[in-house]
């Protein structure tokens, strides 16, 4: 289990026994060392259960987390970049962190449908007789 606290915004905030970590072995950097000593973490996160998060958040959450969110609403991440077990644990919170920022964020403005002014649509007509005229003159050559 996770201990700390992982502060997303002011806002939203998961406690640490929301967390489960488990270390398992890299397959990453470190030489014979990876062998030996379990570095990689995978962090996992019952987004679907959270009292940490709104209703609208969780939905974004597991749609963002895509193949790493299974079917139970849990977000699995494994962080194996670095050799040591502390770096690798720092960078999956930080990795989850990012995806339930992203998911937090406001959606943005729906899009105000627009009209060609007048001018575009002139220049649209003018270029397209154009183009007509010089097919026009492809055909054949009367005497």
């Amino acid at each position: 289990m996770a201990s700390d606290d992982l502060i997303i915004t002011r806002s939203i905030t998961i406690k640490g026994w929301e967390l489960t970590e488990q270390f398992i072995t890299s397959a990453g950097p470190g030489g014979q060392n990876v062998n030996k000593v379990a570095t990689a973490v995978q962090l996992r996160f019952n987004a679907a259960n959270s009292p940490s998060l709104t209703d609208r958040v969780k939905e974004n959450a597991l749609k963002l987390a895509g193949r790493r969110a299974t079917k139970d609403g849990d977000i699995v991440l494994e962080a194996n970049r670095f050799r040591t077990q502390e770096r690798n644990r720092e960078d999956a919170r930080d990795r989850l962190r990012e995806l339930i920022a992203k998911a937090a964020e406001p959606p943005p403005p729906p899009r105000k449908k627009t009209r060609p002014g007048r001018g575009a649509i002139e220049r649209r007509l003018k270029a397209k007789s154009e183009r007509g005229s010089i097919k026009k003159m492809r055909g054949k050559v009367d005497d």
